[in-house]
């Protein structure tokens, strides 16, 4: 494996790059089928901070025995939490101006609850998966830190895989009769944590794997690499031909399909040997490299892409009296929404991760 000057995994932040590029394609038109598919950005994001944040707390008992989740929730609000309220502010001022602020729902919004209370975000729709990401933090954090406490501790390190497989089909069962009761035309079917969550778990339970058990993992991933492709593959065909909304199917199995394959394709990116070179061979490395690049500031473009589709939109509805052309439109509200992101974590997100690491060091590094 490769890894960046940082010690980041460059094939992961590639992986990334490609998960909010699929999320650039579900919020501005290029085609109609980019636009059904491109929600599965938010799945691979789940799969992937699934896998990276489970990932620091065993580093950190495997090299100390033990985790201060007080320490790794602080560390985690200083990555999110001042991008997050900075841009928050920006999607604030149209309802200000129109005098529609429903100040209930910006609480929800700046307290991380708005995927219960409101079904997606508020004023920043998309925030509806973060409020997911922020609850799968703490309760990663509690949970671990718990059973480490345990008089049983060696025996839930031990079979850490086997629990979070029954609650991965526990959560599937209980998706399914969610569902069908609330029909699936229900916002909360797709936005609520207890329901969404096994994609972030899948995502743990591939990181457990890689950390305890990475010979057995390994030698299971070359006997089988192929055919897992394969799986993942046809996993994931339905995508660009099934709406999410209104689907039993995606909102049920559908959600399990993906996060399989998206499991499978981490899988293959961590453990295959040659991994970078063929990423440079398929796509060249000046792609790869912007790619990267992209998935490196994923979080900050996450933040700020709807913004500035809104803000293209007011600009072509008050000045242009004919229609853009799609592939003009998505081009230049994503290369806008990549440049602040960019701008932003070099700056903002990369001031405040200076400051956690000098007040709040890593014990995982």
């Amino acid at each position: 494996m490769e890894a960046t000057p940082n010690k980041r995994l460059l094939q992961l932040d590639f992986l990334r790059g490609m998960a909010i590029i699929l999320v650039l394609l579900r919020h501005k038109k290029l085609f109609s089928f980019t636009v059904t598919m491109g929600w599965i950005g938010v799945d691979l994001f789940f799969v992937l901070s699934g896998f990276l944040v489970s990932g620091l707390l065993f580093k950190e008992y495997q090299k100390f025995g033990n985790i201060k989740p007080g320490l790794f929730l602080i560390r985690r609000g200083f990555k999110i939490y001042p991008l997050y309220y900075l841009t928050y502010g920006i999607y604030c001022i149209p309802f200000l101006l129109y005098g529609q602020l429903a100040w209930d729902k910006v609480v929800a919004d700046l307290l991380f609850f708005q995927n219960y209370y409101n079904g997606w975000g508020y004023t920043y729709v998309a925030s509806w998966s973060l409020a997911v990401e922020e609850h799968f933090y703490f309760g990663l954090a509690i949970v671990f830190g718990g059973l480490l406490v345990s008089r049983y501790k060696n025996h839930w390190i031990a079979n850490l895989d086997k629990y979070l497989i029954v609650m991965l089909l526990l959560i599937l069962v209980i998706r399914g009769i969610t569902v069908y009761t609330n029909e699936a035309s229900s916002i909360h079917n797709i936005t609520n944590t207890h329901l969404r969550i096994d994609t972030l778990l899948i995502g743990v339970l591939i990181s457990y794997w890689y950390y305890f058990k990475k010979e057995d993992l390994r030698v299971f991933f070359v006997k089988y690499q192929q055919f897992l492709l394969v799986i993942a593959l046809a996993l994931v065909s339905f995508t660009p031909f099934v709406k999410m909304e209104n689907s039993v199917f995606v909102q049920t199995f559908g959600f399990l399909f993906l996060y399989l394959s998206f499991a499978i394709v981490l899988l293959y990116f961590l453990l295959k040997e040659d991994i970078v070179p063929k990423l440079h061979s398929v796509f060249s490395k000046p792609i790869v490299a912007l790619v990267t690049k992209i998935g490196y500031s994923a979080y900050s473009i996450y933040l700020i892409h709807l913004a500035v589709n809104y803000i293209f939109k007011t600009i072509m509805s008050l000045y242009f009296e004919w229609p853009i052309n799609p592939i003009v439109g998505f081009t230049i509200t994503s290369c806008v929404s990549i440049c602040l992101g960019i701008l932003l974590t070099y700056t903002v997100e990369a001031y405040f991760l200076r400051l956690r690491d000098q007040r709040f060091p890593s014990r995982s590094a």
